[in-house]
């Protein structure tokens, strides 16, 4: 291949080529039937390698060192290129979404575009500080229920996820943006939604949290079941007395079925569920539980475990019944 047709496939100019020829970094090693001299394929993949080395930066000089190393990898220098593409087409994306969101704010004036990019930006920021300053303005500043929504399920520092659940709950459309994630099938994403939405006390919030009562992960269903407990939903009775069968903040769970406890239904589902368990752990929990609801049914049942074959669980329950009886 002649140096003009190399010049216009690629893109480097016939002066750059024969600039590279000068230094030794790509000579044309090969002959036309005329004579004339042309590049050969290895001549084009050394030209490809020089490109990708300046690419990265990389000055003549040093480019030329690399490929005369006899350690040098191309495979390697490939990866290496593959993986700042894609970084590049990641951040392209993550610029073209900050604009769409500037865009939905509807800013009026530069002025106001300007603080909502820069909002954006320390919105994103590496720095936590930085964030959750940024989230606590985001409400004034007319951030974006998605971009709010967009920060805070990739926030994995408490403080800062914080500060974006409270400024989405005064953001018009949360609702509606948290709602469309939680199907998310990466389950941290689900868990911060999950946690956002329980912090909307609202009959819409409370319908979505309801249908993630079943979600195939322990630690969404135990948020869910601990607001809705606290909603004195029914539905989340069930997952609450799995909570305290497994352990798993047993006295929270323990004090919101308690609350709820006035005619004994309660008390049923958790002795159904733990009173046969052959763990005397689990057992002990369910006393335990008892233990934190009033009435008549639970004494009943609180008796019947002071018989119970281990004996922590027997004394324990008996203690606490002799405490009930005063």
């Amino acid at each position: 291949m002649l140096i003009g047709e190399v010049a216009r496939r690629s893109g480097v100019s016939t002066r750059m080529l024969r600039h590279y020829d000068t230094l030794g970094l790509v000579r044309p090693t090969g002959r036309t039937t005329g004579g004339y001299r042309a590049y050969s394929d290895a001549d084009i993949e050394r030209l490809l390698h020089v490109e990708s080395l300046r690419s990265l930066g990389l000055s003549l000089r040093d480019v030329g060192r690399a490929l005369d190393d006899p350690d040098f990898a191309p495979d390697t220098l490939m990866e290496k290129l593959i993986q700042d593409t894609r970084d590049r087409m990641a951040a392209d994306a993550r610029l073209l979404d900050r604009l769409q969101q500037i865009q939905v704010t509807g800013a009026g004036d530069w002025p106001a575009v300007l603080d909502v990019v820069g909002l954006l930006r320390a919105v994103h920021s590496e720095h936590p500080a930085h964030r959750q300053r940024a989230a606590l303005r985001a409400g004034d500043a007319g951030l974006s229920a998605e971009a709010l929504t967009d920060a805070l399920l990739a926030e994995s520092d408490e403080n800062v996820a914080g500060a974006l659940r409270w400024a989405l709950a005064q953001t018009p459309g949360a609702l509606d943006q948290l709602a469309a994630r939680v199907t998310d099938p990466d389950a941290t994403v689900r868990r911060r939604a999950a946690t956002a939405l329980s912090a909307i006390d609202d009959a819409r919030a409370t319908a979505v949290l309801e249908a993630l009562l079943t979600d195939p992960d322990p630690e969404v269903r135990r948020t869910v079941a601990l607001t809705l407990g606290r909603r004195g939903v029914e539905t989340a009775v069930d997952v609450l007395v799995e909570l305290v069968a497994a352990g798993d903040r047993d006295v929270e769970a323990a004090e919101i079925l308690a609350a709820q406890d006035d005619d004994g239904r309660i008390v049923a589902r958790l002795v159904d569920r733990l009173g046969a368990d052959p763990d005397p752990a689990v057992r002990l929990r369910l006393v335990q539980a008892l233990a934190e609801i009033t009435g008549d049914a639970a004494s009943t049942a609180l008796t019947g475990l002071g018989d119970d074959d281990d004996e922590t669980v027997a004394r324990t329950a008996r203690a606490i019944g002799s405490l009930r009886s005063r």
